[in-house]
């Protein structure tokens, strides 16, 4: 059937990415460095107050999230530009979209391995305190690495026949990352501070809003951005 090799094709390119970067890890490693990095530096500027470490703690943490996968999405087209496979690519028979499923799978994948470490380096640097209603912190962090991976593979593919690209995807990003944040980051904090206020949960329908609205926005204009 159609949608079988549509999926066939889509592991195959998220198989591919995840098995190069398995074979050198100087990416994963580089990426996972410069988050603890920034969160060491930003623990540092803070000082030893520890009432202030945690209060930051939540925005540290989402912001060397999001600076870390920068990085990684610059990697995402760079092997198939690196090898001049990304025209035979487009050229394979098949939805072009599968495409763009396989980078959005493996970044998926990638970028959350690389949030856990960031994570478990906040939770110890900061020393923040794990609270009862984890669970829906969890799905919290999964929303907001959902949309960040979104938008970054999209951007990326968007950016990745230009030769500044470096600098373009984080001009064409963070614009469009500012309810992602901005969600993830209240209601983190909300739940962080038990929610007295109930605040947690309008947050978290804006954000899984906001992922469904551009997930199906960029797998639509997937196709016309990667022939320009």
């Amino acid at each position: 059937m159609a949608w079988r090799d549509d999926w066939r094709r889509v592991r195959a390119i998220a198989r591919k990415d995840l098995t190069t970067e398995l074979r050198t890890k100087a990416g994963f490693n580089g990426v996972a460095a410069l988050g603890v990095t920034i969160l060491i530096l930003l623990g540092l500027a803070l000082g030893p107050d520890g009432a202030a470490l945690r209060n930051a703690a939540v925005g540290a943490v989402w912001l060397a999230t999001l600076f870390a996968g920068v990085l990684a999405f610059n990697r995402s087209f760079q092997v198939e530009l690196e090898s001049g496979a990304l025209e035979p690519l487009l050229q394979y028979p098949g939805p072009r979209w599968t495409i763009f499923a396989g980078k959005l799978l493996g970044n998926l994948v990638f970028v959350t391995a690389m949030v856990a470490i960031v994570v478990a380096a906040g939770v110890v640097l900061f020393g923040v305190g794990i609270p009862a209603t984890w669970p829906t912190l969890v799905g919290v962090i999964a929303l907001g690495v959902v949309g960040l991976v979104v938008l970054g593979t999209f951007y990326a593919s968007m950016s990745s026949r230009s030769r500044a690209r470096e600098v373009l995807l984080p001009m064409l990003l963070f614009p469009m990352l500012v309810p992602v944040l901005l969600g993830a980051t209240t209601a983190s904090k909300a739940l962080l501070g038990a929610d007295l206020m109930h605040e947690a949960g309008a947050w978290i329908r804006l954000l899984a809003a906001y992922d469904l609205v551009f997930l199906i926005a960029t797998f639509v204009a997937f196709e016309h951005v990667i022939e320009s």
